[in-house]
């Protein structure tokens, strides 16, 4: 297979949202936006940027059979869920929720700052385990990869200065997410909440224009069913 790269822009994900203080984007479909073309990437099905005022919140709602990554960019997000888990969650953290058979749980903005954070979900594999899990690694070493136990897929955060640059992995989906700063990627330079989309990746790289972080899954499978 060739490589493909296509860009997402920020401006040009969906916007979403529900409840006062709350304003979401949408890489993929979600919710109440149905796009058929854009379902999933690799077994990444959702990437939501949220921002949450401070007292909003998203009230207890369920998920089943679904990892979900967070990762916050400023503020403090305060977790809760039906494992006993009861966390906040900060800048520099990385936030697993395992939904397996079935998970409930509430986010929330219960700091005075406002609150923004990307939140991945990832369709795990056949025969994963049922169990729902929490865990929250803190403050994330630069480069220290995070494998998704029930999913062929490893999230790569790197934090880049000026001019640094850092290979991508050799994948047949990599989805390469900006945080902060600029990174150029094979000819385009992503901005904050742009992403890139590469299929049958191999000797890439991206290169920090000003200080930059940077979120990149690695993934080695697609969604599989039954």
């Amino acid at each position: 297979m060739d490589r493909v790269m296509w860009i997402q822009r920020s401006g040009a994900r969906y916007p979403g949202g529900e409840g006062a203080g709350i304003e979401t984007r949408h890489a993929f479909s979600f919710s109440g936006h149905y796009d058929p073309d854009n379902v999933r990437f690799g077994s990444l099905v959702a990437c939501n940027e949220e921002r949450l005022a401070p007292g909003a919140g998203f009230a207890e709602h369920p998920h089943r059979d679904m990892e979900i990554v967070t990762w916050v960019v400023e503020g403090e997000l305060t977790h809760e869920d039906s494992t006993g888990a009861r966390t906040v969650v900060r800048p520099g953290d990385v936030q697993r929720l395992s939904a397996g058979s079935g998970v409930r749980h509430t986010e929330r903005n219960a700091g005075a700052e406002p609150l923004t954070f990307v939140q991945m979900w990832l369709v795990p594999g056949p025969g994963a385990a049922t169990d729902p899990a929490y865990e929250v690694v803190r403050g994330i070493a630069d480069g220290t990869p995070y494998a998704l136990e029930r999913t062929e897929a490893v999230l790569h955060v790197r934090r880049l200065v000026d001019g640094e640059r850092t290979a991508l992995p050799d994948a047949p989906w990599v989805y390469a997410h900006a945080v902060r700063g600029a990174v150029r990627i094979d000819g385009q330079t992503l901005t904050p909440g742009d992403a890139a989309r590469i299929s049958a990746a191999e000797g890439l790289e991206a290169r920090a224009e000003g200080p930059a972080e940077l979120l990149i899954w690695e993934m080695h499978a697609e969604p599989g069913y039954g």
